[in-house]
C-alpha cells in the first residue's frame, strides 16, 4: 500500500448520458432525434419500404432546437439512432444586464447568472418590454445536451 493521499477535482457531471438509444421506427413527428449531433426536433418522418438489401429506412427532417437550422437523416428503421434528453424548466426573471445575460432565480431561491438574451427578436422584445414595464416575468428554458436557451415567456402579473 502506498502511503500517498489521492486527490481528484470533479469536473464533470454524475456520468448522465445526454443521449439515450431509440429505435429509428419509433422516432415520430414532433419528437426528439440528435442529427449530426444536434438536438432536433423532428417535423417530418418518412419510411421507405424494404428494398432488395433489406432494411426499411427512415428520413427524417428535424429542426435544431437552439438555432432553428433544418438537418436531414436517413437511418434503417431497425437501427438505434441517439435521442437527446430535453428538459423544460420555468425560472422567475430577476434581471437584465447590459451585456445581453439575464439573471434568473431558481426554485430553490438560487441565482442563475449564465443564460444570454434569446437571439429571436420577438421573444426579445417581449422580454425586454415586459420587463422594463415592471411585470412580474417567467421564462422557460429548454436544455439539452449542455446547452440553455430561453424559448418561451409567461407573465404572471404586476409586481407588488
Amino acid at each position: 500500500m502506498s502511503d500517498e493521499e489521492h486527490h481528484f477535482e470533479s469536473k464533470a457531471d454524475a456520468g448522465a448520458s445526454k443521449t439515450f438509444p431509440q429505435q429509428a421506427g419509433t422516432i415520430r413527428k414532433n419528437g426528439y432525434i440528435v442529427i449530426k449531433n444536434r438536438p432536433c426536433k423532428v417535423v417530418e418522418v418518412s419510411t421507405s419500404k424494404t428494398g432488395k438489401h433489406g432494411h426499411a429506412k427512415c428520413h427524417f427532417v428535424g429542426i435544431d432546437i437552439f438555432n432553428g437550422k433544418k438537418l436531414e437523416d436517413i437511418v434503417p428503421s431497425s437501427h438505434n439512432c441517439d435521442a437527446p434528453h430535453v428538459t423544460r424548466t420555468d425560472y422567475q426573471l430577476i434581471d437584465i444586464s447590459e451585456d445581453g445575460f439575464v439573471s434568473l432565480l431558481t426554485e430553490t431561491g438560487n441565482t442563475k447568472d449564465d443564460l444570454r438574451l434569446p437571439t429571436d427578436e420577438n421573444l426579445l422584445s417581449q422580454i425586454k418590454d415586459g420587463f422594463a414595464e415592471g411585470k412580474d416575468l417567467v421564462v422557460t428554458v429548454m436544455s439539452s445536451m449542455g446547452e440553455e436557451q430561453i424559448c418561451a415567456l409567461k407573465d404572471i402579473g404586476p409586481k407588488n
